[in-house]
């Protein structure tokens, strides 16, 4: 019998032993009142997509969230227990992406909101070049009518003008007398100003873009004032052997200082008193033309 009685007592206590503890998260609370803010650096009236940084400054609020889960839109994402977060795109261009935000609270409960924001962001120029061309700020450049090849005209597959290079100071005299500009502001954006002393030379196929007619000439055109350029890696194929593979666009009539009806330049070459450009003209062929810096 006294066996019996400590066996049914050790049989209790490990049958007490084996009671199952129960565990709490407190009440499980869903973030509520969800809200994102985007804004975009040095976006104004002017420059509704921002200054070119990318630089994005994220704001996000909730009620009961412990952290939150930001997805930027562009592939990269980041856990921010602030919500505060400045955020660089680099996809250079204007885009729009779309902010995802996941607000967590107890337990793993979340809430999300999206929001668009579109961004512009400056191509980055090597440093070189954009020391070359602005000398720091401003730069002004003319043709180089002294140097073979200043004006001349190629198949758009080459790189060089096979065709045709005009000899020194051969060409009209409206193609001479240009003087552009090239400057920069804080934030590295490159502007450019032509003038051209009221008249361009312009190829006659291309007169047409111009909104005149007639044939190769000095024609009376508005160069159009101070136009901001974007900047982008080449598309033609070039290589660092022929080129530094670096295109811009002109807005507008896209003159620098002749007119092929093309508004895209890429930059052959540089230095900090020559500067070699190709563009495809309204005819299909490659158009080069040679700058140096007005002395």
């Amino acid at each position: 019998m006294q066996k019996y009685i400590m066996g049914l007592a050790i049989l209790t206590a490990f049958v007490a032993g084996c009671h199952k503890t129960d565990y709490s998260f407190g009440n499980i609370k869903t973030p509520t009142g969800l809200n994102v803010t985007a804004i975009v650096a040095g976006a104004d009236s002017g420059n509704p997509n921002g200054n070119g940084s990318g630089n994005v400054a994220i704001t996000v609020t909730a009620t009961d969230a412990l952290s939150y889960k930001i997805d930027y839109g562009d592939g990269t994402g980041s856990l921010e227990p602030s919500g505060i977060v400045t955020h660089k795109y680099t996809g250079t261009g204007t885009s729009t992406y779309t902010i995802t935000v996941k607000a967590i609270g107890t337990a793993g409960a979340m809430t999300s909101i999206s929001k668009q924001v579109t961004v512009f962001v400056a191509f980055s120029l090597p440093d070189d070049i954009l020391q070359n061309l602005t000398n720091g700020s401003s730069r002004v450049w003319i043709t180089d009518q002294d140097a073979s090849g200043h004006f001349g005209v190629g198949p758009n597959a080459e790189f060089s003008p096979i065709w045709y290079a005009a000899s020194p100071n051969s060409r009209e005299a409206c193609a001479y007398d240009d003087e552009i500009t090239f400057s920069k502001d804080a934030a590295n954006r490159v502007f450019m100003t032509v003038d051209n002393k009221g008249a361009s030379f312009s190829i006659a196929v291309a007169t047409s873009f111009y909104g005149l007619s007639g044939g190769d000439d000095c024609y009376s055109l508005n160069a159009g004032g101070t136009k901001q350029l974007s900047f982008m890696t080449a598309t033609s194929g070039s290589t660092s052997a022929n080129s530094r593979q670096i295109e811009f666009i002109v807005p507008g009539n896209g003159i620098i200082n002749f007119g092929t009806g093309g508004t895209k330049y890429e930059i052959l070459s540089v230095t900090e008193s020559t500067m070699h450009l190709r563009n495809i003209g309204a005819d299909g062929n490659a158009w080069y033309q040679k700058l140096k810096v007005k002395s």
